[in-house]
């Protein structure tokens, strides 16, 4: 099993924990604050940052495919995409499969579609795209706006996710920026996750949060999925408007590879998952240099000058 696989196994088991403790959270600051209405106290108001908005027209990428046509292999190297992880791991449900004419992937016009299909012999497979190889090669990148515009397929058990990994894979720790993980079972919500993962089975540490969204929009419309990765701050975004920044972990010091894909599971059953299923892709692309077009410091997770 993958290291990927099982921090999802572990997540996907403590998903009734997390539940019970939110339930908990909140009749405790119910109660808090009757408490205080009762004794005649007066709550202070919170004061907090407004959340930031994206706005790229004067802004060029440095980095871009709008996958009109596919530049991919199985494992490189030469191609833009490799087909799989950079450490030829798989995870979920469905393997990972080498690209063949029509499957997983197709291209064109309207951008990247990936597949998952169940084939005759009952097995699921579907598709990945990593920027870097096993030998570190391809495109990575340490701070910067990456964005993936998508549509992500209805269905239980689907598991879509574009994802940042260090390209380094000699690298301790190893840091996951998850940028969306959508999961099929539930429709009005999506997890982004920050991981640090040290190597030889030694503890690591995450940050998650979940990002409400009305109940079938990620299905039905396409969406923008960012992150700014800044010296600060690690800052999330949903049609390029701030959902959610967490400090960026000191352990980040090497570039990050882009992966994006279509899995199955993560601990949820399949047997009622569509075949086929299909995820659109538009568009991935990396800004190097927002500042340098008029993006506040802020909203790229970068502080703000004295």
């Amino acid at each position: 099993m993958s290291a990927r696989s099982i921090a999802y196994a572990g997540r996907a088991g403590r998903r009734g924990w997390w539940v019970s403790k939110r339930t908990v959270r909140d009749w405790a600051i119910t109660a808090a604050a009757v408490c205080m209405i009762v004794a005649g106290l007066v709550i202070p108001a919170v004061s907090q940052a407004p959340k930031a908005n994206l706005v790229l027209n004067r802004c060029r990428p440095g980095f871009e495919d709008r996958f009109t046509r596919l530049d991919v292999s199985a494992t490189g190297p030469g191609t833009r995409w490799i087909a799989h992880t950079p450490w030829f791991g798989d995870f979920g449900d469905a393997q990972f499969t080498d690209p063949q004419p029509g499957f997983p992937f197709t291209s064109g016009p309207e951008g990247l579609t990936i597949t998952a299909q169940k084939g005759a012999d009952g097995k699921w497979r579907s598709g990945l795209l990593s920027s870097t190889d096993p030998k570190s090669t391809g495109f990575s990148a340490r701070y910067g706006y990456f964005e993936m515009v998508s549509k992500f397929p209805p269905g239980k058990g689907t598991w879509p996710a574009f994802w940042l990994l260090t390209a380094d894979r000699q690298a301790d720790p190893d840091i996951e920026i998850d940028v969306v993980e959508y999961y099929g079972h539930w429709t009005d919500r999506y997890q982004a996750t920050v991981t640090v993962r040290p190597k030889g089975g030694r503890p690591g540490r995450s940050k998650t949060h979940w990002v409400e969204v009305p109940a079938g929009s990620l299905t039905q419309k396409w969406h923008s999925y960012g992150v700014a990765v800044g010296r600060q701050d690690v800052v999330f975004y949903l049609d390029r408007q701030e959902v959610w920044r967490t400090p960026t972990p000191p352990e980040h010091q090497k570039p990050l590879g882009v992966l994006l894909n279509l899995a199955l599971g993560s601990g949820w059953p399949i047997a009622e998952t569509p075949n086929p299923s299909r995820m659109s892709v538009s568009g991935v692309a990396y800004y190097g240099d927002l500042l340098g077009c008029g993006v506040s410091p802020r909203a790229m997770g970068e502080a703000d000058p004295k």
